[in-house]
């Protein structure tokens, strides 16, 4: 049985209305870079469909969706339940063998894109998985059935990563019902592009840092007692932390502190057997970025890596089973992994 835990009515909160001001804050941000993009957009910006790529790259052992992509945007924070096309996140090729048996996983952001996909996973392999997101309740309901089909426990927690309480109560929530925690993912994000430093205010800058970076320093934190040794830490990186991207400042010096925070903890809980590693994801098709850039740039989303294409959540979430396997793992610590589609991307 999926148990959600949102704030109760006699709380109703602070943690509600914490959420909901967040929420709002997004929005505001998102409305207000469409207002400046609308106001520069030329039209000999805009360039024919699949004028790219006219060709689909191989997935694993069928065709995936190549620009041009559905044109669309999303609002913040971004349903994948309201996705044009949706996202292939059931890995069907991919054959579960006990590898996390026993374990208790969670996974931030967890509701939707990557983070469903890390569920489906961790569940095919033994695991309970517990999800933190923001508000998509719909989406995070799909998950814990997604999981709980899988032969696994769920167990879904609503709030906001900035919020120290809620990340220290996310822990305890999860350890109370699964009976411990043995790899934490931390993958909740905030991103919106900004055509110019011009466009970026501290407000803007503060709430991608606060969710990027703060977010997983808080829950690393709650989660620190609770991990013994070949237990683990996973944290979602970018591309854009790797050699940036002109249209988001913000979000790529999160992702760049990101990779340095998994380097610098790996090191830091080494000699308690601990480890802590990153992914670092290309383009991907989940809601982040349609509820990010304008229909223009969806449709040739992915189009300039090497395999012409975004990936799809599936063909990522396996890195991260590996990561938290120790069967698979066990002498990997501080790497930045990274998965591009591209040659030459290194961390």
């Amino acid at each position: 049985m999926t148990t959600f835990t949102t704030p109760s009515s006699d709380t109703v909160s602070a943690a509600d209305s914490s959420t909901q001001d967040t929420v709002a804050k997004q929005r505001a941000i998102q409305a207000e870079q469409d207002h400046h993009d609308d106001a520069k957009k030329k039209p000999s910006e805009k360039k024919p469909p699949g004028s790219n790529h006219d060709r689909a790259a191989p997935g694993p052992g069928h065709e995936e969706p190549s620009p041009p992509l559905p044109r669309q945007t999303l609002e913040k924070p971004g349903n994948e339940s309201d996705l044009k096309l949706e996202p292939r996140y059931a890995a069907e090729h991919y054959r579960g063998s006990g590898k996390l048996d026993g374990m208790s996983v969670l996974i931030t952001g967890g509701d939707s894109g990557i983070g469903r996909a890390v569920a489906v996973l961790c569940a095919r392999e033994g695991a309970d998985v517990a999800i933190a997101y923001l508000d998509e309740h719909e989406d995070a309901r799909k998950t814990c059935q997604l999981i709980e089909a899988e032969g696994a426990r769920s167990l879904a927690i609503a709030g906001d990563v900035k919020d120290v309480a809620f990340c220290n109560a996310t822990v305890s929530k999860v350890v109370s019902t699964f009976g411990k925690l043995n790899v934490l993912i931390n993958n909740a994000a905030f991103q919106e592009h900004a055509a110019s430093l011009d466009d970026l205010t501290e407000e803007r800058f503060d709430e991608t840092f606060r969710t990027n970076i703060y977010g997983y320093f808080h829950m690393a934190k709650a989660a620190l007692p609770h991990l013994h040794r070949g237990d683990s830490i996973i944290n979602t990186g970018s591309v854009t932390g790797l050699r940036g991207s002109k249209e988001l400042l913000d979000y790529s010096a999160t992702k760049g502190a990101i990779h340095a925070f998994t380097k610098a903890l790996a090191h830091n809980l080494a000699e308690r057997g601990i480890r802590v590693n990153a992914v670092a994801p290309g383009p991907v098709w989940t809601p982040l970025n349609p509820a990010d850039k304008t229909p223009d740039d969806i449709e040739n989303f992915g189009a300039s890596t090497h395999l012409g294409r975004p990936a799809q959540p599936e063909e990522i979430s396996p890195a991260y089973v590996f990561l938290a396997a120790p069967c698979c793992s066990s002498y990997i610590t501080g790497i930045v992994l990274p998965i591009t589609g591209n040659a030459g991307d290194g961390a």
